[in-house]
């Protein structure tokens, strides 16, 4: 969010620095670690609907912000795959049945489509020797989030961004130095402490991610695996990456991944196609994804006098790429225009409207 905010703010003319406690590489970010899949139907499943209409609109944006880009960066739009064991199939009628309400509720989303075998085969043929049957969601997506961040970085130094790499302060400070006419808080887990002084407490959720190496599978598309247990995600990458995840962990615990979790991830994938036994392991991470108490995005406005306007974005939990161009073109509203029709129109919630337009912003 803060580079998205960066770049764009640079370019309409706005004077902009940005510090960060990371480096160009964003290591220390929960970004960094995502599938980055864009699955607003999926997703239905277990978000509010606020979420799934923020999803929906940020899919074509995603291909606009990617094309104006000076760095190419993979992007993909060839649905979702869902499969599961037969010993799984009530849990998977339950699902199934939750995403044909959803789309009942919601004329923008497309029907799940149901698979047989050879459906199957046609759509994903590497996965029909071991599934007889499947549902495709279309129109979904996902992104290289790696790639993404790197070409964001590239683009905060063609933007004459001014970046403060490895510079980790707090936006009490940068608002007492009275250089900026609006200062932008999108710290993630790191802006706890700020968010805690207000009503809305902000957590980390843990997750776990796996990332393999397995030129044998050949998936297509993002496929996720029904399970009552750990329910698990596999996204395919270029040059035969994959990224595969599932945990969910109430914890702001950034320890090393556990042994349990990782024989949970990798016997499931090893379930879905027999070609991840010769699989990989490039990397076991973790992250802590920023959530508020609602699991619902915010965004917060203060106005204190003698102060830099702040606003605090933060609350994207486990939809950071989903939902960003949303976010972002609810915020640039806000600048520009003090408050933003997309966010009443999409139920994201901000709250305290009084911002005034500035020339100079920190992010």
């Amino acid at each position: 969010m803060g580079r998205l905010l960066a770049i764009t703010l640079a370019k309409r003319g706005a004077q902009v620095d940005l510090f960060d406690k990371g480096g160009p590489d964003a290591s220390h970010a929960a970004a960094r670690i995502a599938a980055a899949m864009l699955a607003p139907l999926a997703e239905s499943a277990i978000t509010e609907d606020a979420v799934v209409r923020m999803g929906i609109y940020s899919l074509p944006r995603w291909k606009s912000l990617i094309k104006d880009l000076s760095t190419p960066v993979y992007f993909q739009q060839d649905g979702t795959l869902i499969l599961w064991h037969r010993q799984d199939a009530s849990e998977a009628e339950r699902f199934a049945a939750h995403l044909e309400k959803n789309c009942l509720n919601n004329a923008a989303l497309h029907a799940p489509q149901t698979l047989d075998n050879q459906a199957l085969r046609n759509l994903e043929p590497g996965v029909a020797d071991r599934f007889n049957q499947g549902l495709y969601l279309p129109n979904e997506g996902q992104l290289d989030n790696r790639q993404l961040l790197d070409a964001l970085a590239v683009e905060l130094a063609n933007s004459s961004v001014n970046c403060h790499w490895h510079c980790e302060t707090n936006p009490e400070l940068v608002r007492s130095l009275g250089s900026y006419d609006q200062v932008i808080d999108c710290r993630g887990v790191g802006a706890q402490s700020t968010w805690n002084k207000t009503s809305t407490a902000l957590r980390g959720v843990r997750g776990e991610v796996l990332r393999l190496y397995a030129p044998e599978v050949k998936l297509r598309r993002p496929t996720r695996l029904i399970h009552p247990r750990y329910p698990i995600y596999i996204a395919p990458k270029e040059n035969d990456i994959y990224v595969v995840g599932a945990t969910e962990i109430e914890s702001d615990d950034l320890s090393e991944m556990s042994v349990r979790s990782a024989m949970e991830l990798l016997s499931a994938v090893y379930t879905v196609h027999s070609g991840f036994a010769e699989a990989r392991i490039l990397e076991m991470a973790t992250q802590c994804r920023p959530t508020l108490q609602d699991n619902l995005p915010a965004i917060q406005i203060q106005k204190d006098k003698g102060l830099s306007d702040l606003i605090m974005i933060n609350g994207l939990y486990r939809h950071g790429f989903m939902i960003a161009p949303a976010i972002l073109d609810c915020a640039i509203e806000i600048l520009e225009q003090g408050d933003s029709k997309t966010a009443l129109d999409l139920g994201l919630k901000i709250s305290k409207k009084t911002i005034a337009a500035g020339a100079e912003v920190c992010v």
